[in-house]
């Protein structure tokens, strides 16, 4: 499964208006929902709320991903990034900048898992300043795209 599937680019925001982790939440899935109207945007929140109730998803400085399974839903995602930084609880007390936010059906377990490690691969490959420095949508494309 390649990232530009997953993270279309009407689902890549930058500068989000969003301050707490619950607001990203919404303003994340209500641009999935503009993008895959044949997803419930309520049911969706709820799906990612529970996960993160779980456990906190920031999986590495200055990045989360918060993710949730939807019936009947493939493998959808949206991207946020806040310059400014986003109190997220992480547990190393830092902002988080880039939000990957996850919607994925049940069957799709194995595909989540290959998101998560090309997401992985973009931090470990020292591109967060570049898609924090990106000037607009196709440029966050452009840099997953290189990591498919």
């Amino acid at each position: 499964m390649l990232l530009n599937d997953v993270f279309d680019k009407q689902s890549i925001k930058l500068n989000l208006e969003s301050k707490t982790k619950e607001t990203i939440f919404t303003e994340l899935v209500d641009t999935i929902a503009d993008v895959h109207h044949e997803l419930n945007r309520d049911e969706m929140l709820a799906v990612v709320r529970e996960r993160e109730n779980k456990m906190n998803t920031s999986v590495a400085s200055g990045i989360a991903v918060p993710h949730g399974y939807y019936p009947g839903a493939g493998v959808v995602g949206a991207i946020g990034i806040s310059p400014a930084g986003i109190d997220y609880d992480a547990p190393d007390h830092k902002p988080v900048h880039v939000i990957f936010l996850i919607i994925m059906g049940e069957t799709y377990r194995e595909k989540h898992l290959h998101v998560l490690s090309r997401i992985l691969s973009i931090i470990k490959s020292g591109a967060l300043p570049h898609i924090l420095a990106t000037k607009g949508p196709q440029e966050v494309y452009e840099i997953l795209s290189r990591f498919n």
